[in-house]
């Protein structure tokens, strides 16, 4: 039987829009419309963007064609696929995929998007690239077992994105399946990605989806060039999977390709947080909203959650409880509830209010989280949680299967632009959102995917009604 890489390889070099599902496509523009909105946001306010910039600029690699998306200046295509991918990961705001644990659009839509700016390529190529980019990351993850991998320390969404990132580049930059292998080859010695982060908040999280993205990018290129990568790197004695988790199934990577499409089974967020907080924060808004609960009558909160999700966001309970950063906010339980409780909503624009706010967390502390057995029994399939509120007045319960955004309980055409809108508002009018919106919902129709990236470079801030340079 071919081995794993290879028929990965020849998938990802092979695959033709013309063959795709138009749900398969439609999911994607989506996805792709999504990232570019988080990437806006990212760019102009996550903490990372301004030393990015600079360490780019002092690399040397602060000067090309290539764009980062809501920037004005240009890069060469490898720093412009870490910087976009660093952006698309910078909110915690981006996809998910629940049965692998993934992020999937950030490590690898920069990739093709650098690609498709050195090749022209058309809209149609990165539809399709980005597509093959999705079904090799998520299927890797799936072989991996995303629990067993995380407890051995490493994050998936970049250790299986390098080769999603790669595949997604290689296909927009026409590799056959023979580099497409070689390319493979190398991302199996750059696959990277530890959960230290967890510890102190750091940016390590979304440095991760950037050098997937980029390392995908370097490795297609030397491929291209004749640059040989090892064989069997998947599934190899000292391949990927047998190397970075104890009970891989490598059969997984490649059950069903070209016929089952994971990428339908991508959700997008609402809530700017980890994907194992969205369950409850439903709860907690449907119970706040249904018992008009005030948040000074809450005695006390539960949350359960499966225990991979627990040991994300839930563990060790005093620290969960009183997260320093934006980024111990995203990935503690508590925080996100309270901040729920408090406003009723989980936004971007939350993180400036709360973090450090002292009735913020003096309700953390009146905030548990546990380990809940139909969570557990839900999971993988689904990333569901429980929220259970005791007042004053009693106690309101609600268990949610499935969050929002999952493909089914999806996000319409309408919700997604509301989304965008508020996040691209603050930099960007409407006439210039809504312009930037039709193209992306359209992107398979573009004849040249670098105009509508240049659609993303500001040209003067929007006034506080999000109505200027319109």
């Amino acid at each position: 039987m071919t081995g794993i890489t290879r028929r990965l390889a020849e998938f990802a070099a092979g695959i033709d829009f013309a063959s795709l599902d138009p749900d398969v496509v439609e999911r994607t523009r989506m996805l792709l419309m999504d990232q570019v909105g988080i990437s806006i946001r990212g760019r102009n306010d996550a903490g990372l963007s301004a030393s990015m910039a600079a360490a780019l600029r002092h690399l040397g690699l602060g000067s090309g064609n290539a764009s980062v998306i809501g920037d004005g200046a240009t890069y060469s295509p490898p720093a412009a696929a870490l910087f976009n991918g660093n952006l698309g990961h910078s909110l915690d705001f981006d996809d998910t995929h629940a049965t692998g644990s993934i992020h999937p659009s950030a490590p690898i839509v920069p990739a093709a998007l650098a690609a498709a700016e050195m090749a022209g390529a058309n809209g149609r190529t990165v539809v399709a690239a980005v597509v093959a980019g999705y079904e090799v990351q998520i299927r890797l993850s799936l072989a991996l077992g995303p629990s067993d991998h995380y407890r051995q320390g490493f994050h998936p969404t970049p250790t299986c994105g390098v080769f999603g990132a790669a595949a997604a580049a290689g296909r927009v930059l026409g590799l056959d399946a023979s580099r497409m292998e070689d390319a493979f080859g190398l991302c199996g010695s750059l696959a990277a990605g530890s959960m230290q982060f967890l510890v102190d908040g750091a940016w390590n999280k979304p440095f991760h989806t950037g050098y997937a993205a980029m390392n995908g990018l370097v490795a297609v290129c030397m491929a291209r060039e004749g640059f040989r990568g090892a064989r069997e790197a998947i599934e190899g004695r000292a391949g990927f999977l047998h190397a970075y988790a104890p009970h891989a199934d490598p059969e997984l990577a490649a059950a069903d390709l070209g016929q089952r499409w994971e990428t339908l089974r991508i959700a997008i967020k609402p809530y700017p947080s980890c994907r194992y907080s969205h369950a409850p924060v439903d709860a907690l808004i449907a119970l706040r909203q249904e018992h008009d609960i005030d948040w000074r009558d809450v005695k006390s909160v539960e949350i359960g959650l499966s225990r991979t999700g627990w040991d994300i966001i839930g563990d060790p309970e005093e620290e969960k409880q009183r997260p320093m950063s934006y980024v111990e906010g995203q990935f503690s339980m508590p925080f996100c509830a309270a901040v729920v409780l408090r406003d009723g909503a989980l936004t971007w624009d939350s993180y400036e209010t709360h973090v450090g706010n002292r009735d913020t967390l003096e309700l953390c502390r009146r905030i548990r989280t546990v380990v809940d057995d139909q969570a557990e029994a839900d999971f993988p399939d689904q990333m569901a949680g429980r929220a259970r509120v005791t007042t004053t007045r009693g106690t309101f319960e609600r268990y949610v299967r499935a969050p929002k955004g999952e493909p089914e309980n999806f996000l319409t055409r309408q919700e997604l632009k509301a989304k965008f809108d508020g996040l691209a508002a603050p930099y960007m009018g409407a006439n210039r959102r809504d312009a930037l919106t039709e193209a992306l919902l359209a992107i398979d129709e573009a004849d040249d995917v670098a105009e509508i990236l240049r659609m993303t470079r500001p040209i003067e801030p929007a006034t506080a009604a999000g109505v200027g340079n319109g």
